[in-house]
């Protein structure tokens, strides 16, 4: 239904909540947060500080000198 017809197991978001205000970026959280409950799997690329705090599984990428480490955050 939320998909268009469309059967949909994943979907990202990249880098799109820079330019939201603060209510619009808590709609749109609370929106994919309610899809992430279902069977979907959501991944979001984002440096906002307020985003990345309220989400509670991370696979977070840190770039370093020999190339990048990646590790899980619950």
């Amino acid at each position: 239904r939320s998909a268009g017809g469309i059967q949909m197991k994943a979907m990202f978001v990249d880098e799109g909540f820079g330019s939201l205000d603060d209510y619009s970026r808590e709609q749109a959280i609370g929106v994919l947060s309610e899809l992430a409950g279902s069977d979907r799997m959501i991944g979001i690329i984002s440096h906002v500080t307020e985003l990345k705090e309220s989400i509670d599984r991370q696979l977070v990428v840190t770039k370093t000198k020999k190339g990048s480490h990646v590790r899980w955050k619950h």
